[in-house]
């Protein structure tokens, strides 16, 4: 296959750097001619603009800023899809809007062309080391078919689901990474300000039961199978910890506003009586609001985690 790559920035240097390594050969582009030089050292070709990378390419990936980007290079007057046939495929490896990845899509399947959203995660580290998750969304027998080139700079592609699937994917696992942050933050000044060493702190935390546990794997015994009986932990214990901790931070003047707002959450769920189910079990309360209930068979989850244990 043909590849263009376009964006050669923090992220898509390694990437086209590592798709180079793995024998593809290179048309790049970027804002900056400069930011290619390496690539362009290295042997790959240029292009003036999004359009003549796609004329030269079966395949195209882009990895820009976001979706104002995104959009004028797929759809601008010199964008990709002015330089696209019928039957090429695009990737999109940005952290992108659902909502643009599936305008983008709907406009190119009227010309017969594949687009695909594809963001990545592991970082400059990741992209330059080629350990980085792809996360796609999209027409899967494509995916398959391009896999290979996604292999060339990526040691975990993953197919999601249709198009939009993996810009949802990459959202839910941000987020999730900046709130959890934001509660680092306030309890390790709570425990500074309580008189403990932070790295003496971190050096216990890191090989508790949270700390040795992989971030998501944790919501593999609750709350992805929705089985709150019988509970690991107790939320009537949990609640009391969380009160002890918010306590410490009103004595040693830190405001704890994730703390308690858990407390409160938690002291919601006490009212409804399900103080001796899992601590977890105050979760339900967020599927209420959002108006889902979260099954999944338990064979599943297993499933997965066994194929971890493979590989």
């Amino acid at each position: 296959m043909k590849v263009g790559f376009i964006g050669v920035g923090t992220m898509g240097r390694h990437m086209a750097a590592n798709l180079m390594k793995s024998g593809f050969a290179l048309v790049v582009n970027d804002v900056r001619k400069d930011a290619a030089a390496s690539h362009l050292k290295d042997g790959a070709a240029w292009a003036d603009s999004p359009k003549a990378v796609a004329e030269a390419s079966d395949v195209v990936f882009t990895s820009l800023p976001g979706p104002v980007e995104v959009e004028a290079v797929a759809l601008g007057e010199k964008g990709i899809l002015a330089g696209f046939g019928p039957g090429k495929v695009y990737f999109d490896l940005s952290t992108n809007s659902p909502t643009v990845v599936r305008k983008i899509h709907a406009v190119f399947k009227e010309r017969g062309v594949h687009m695909l959203d594809a963001p990545v995660s592991g970082g400059p580290r990741g992209a330059q080391s080629g350990k980085l998750a792809i996360w796609v969304g999209g027409d899967e027998p494509i995916f398959q078919k391009c896999k290979s080139v996604l292999d060339g700079f990526s040691d975990q592609a993953y197919y999601v689901g249709p198009i939009g699937a993996g810009s949802v994917a990459k959202l839910v696992h941000n987020c999730a990474g900046y709130m959890m942050q934001t509660a680092l933050a306030e309890v390790f000044t709570m425990g500074v300000k309580a008189g403990v060493d932070p790295l003496v702190i971190w050096k216990a935390v890191r090989q508790g039961a949270g700390g040795r546990r992989r971030t998501f794997d944790g919501l593999a015994d609750q709350f992805l199978p929705g089985k709150f009986d019988p509970p690991a932990f107790a939320l009537r214990l949990a609640h009391k910890d969380v009160t002890l901790a918010t306590q410490l931070g009103k004595e040693v003047k830190v405001p704890m506003r994730l703390a308690n707002a858990t407390l409160e959450e938690m002291t919601e769920a006490l009212n409804r009586g399900w103080a001796e189910r899992d601590s977890r079990v105050a979760m339900l309360l967020q599927e209420e609001r959002a108006g889902v209930e979260i099954k999944v068979p338990e064979s599943a989850i297993k499933e997965v985690l066994d194929q971890d244990k493979k590989s």
